[in-house]
């Protein structure tokens, strides 16, 4: 029969623990990067101009797949007068949802040439339903709830920035 060496038994026990235990810590520092509220690359500034005044935003500009799929999502708060400005490149149609958006929103969707197709208002959080530009828009502006009513913007609005061509 063999005999077990209690000492390196005991040490290969605790090696063996602190590997799982190192292994677990680096799992969980990989979800938390993950879920952490990610920003956007870029940052910005748009203008809408309504019928109550011109209206500036500072934006987070998401311009690649990566942050247009992250978006807002995570995010416990969104300051007024700022937002996220989603920035397809050229027109497309846009379909959105709220899902792991804990702030509700206003969808302002955006033609290239800056004029806007459609907004959808007090988009609800962390909902699965989805949300239709209506047809092709180059951007969509995200911003806090509430802020087109206050602010009177509607459809036809025009928006500059560096990303909108000038045009009816």
């Amino acid at each position: 029969m063999p005999s077990i060496d209690p000492l390196r038994h005991s040490f290969t026990r605790h090696s063996a623990t602190r590997r799982v235990a190192a292994i677990t810590l680096a799992i969980g520092c990989a979800l938390l990067i993950a879920l952490a509220p990610a920003r956007a690359s870029g940052r910005g500034t748009v203008k809408i101009t309504s019928r109550s005044g011109v209206h500036s935003f500072s934006v987070e500009l998401a311009t690649n797949d990566a942050e247009r799929a992250r978006g807002l999502m995570f995010r416990k708060e969104l300051p007024e007068g700022h937002g996220m400005l989603f920035d397809f490149k050229h027109d497309q149609p846009a379909t959105f949802w709220m899902h792991n958006t804990y702030i509700s929103l206003d969808l302002i969707f955006i033609r290239g040439n800056g004029r806007i197709r459609s907004i959808a208002e007090n988009a609800h959080p962390m909902s699965d339903a989805l949300i239709s530009s209506g047809g092709p828009v180059r951007a969509v502006l995200e911003v806090l709830a509430g802020t087109a009513q206050k602010l009177g913007i509607a459809s036809g609005d025009r928006v500059t920035g560096s990303i909108f061509r000038k045009g009816h």
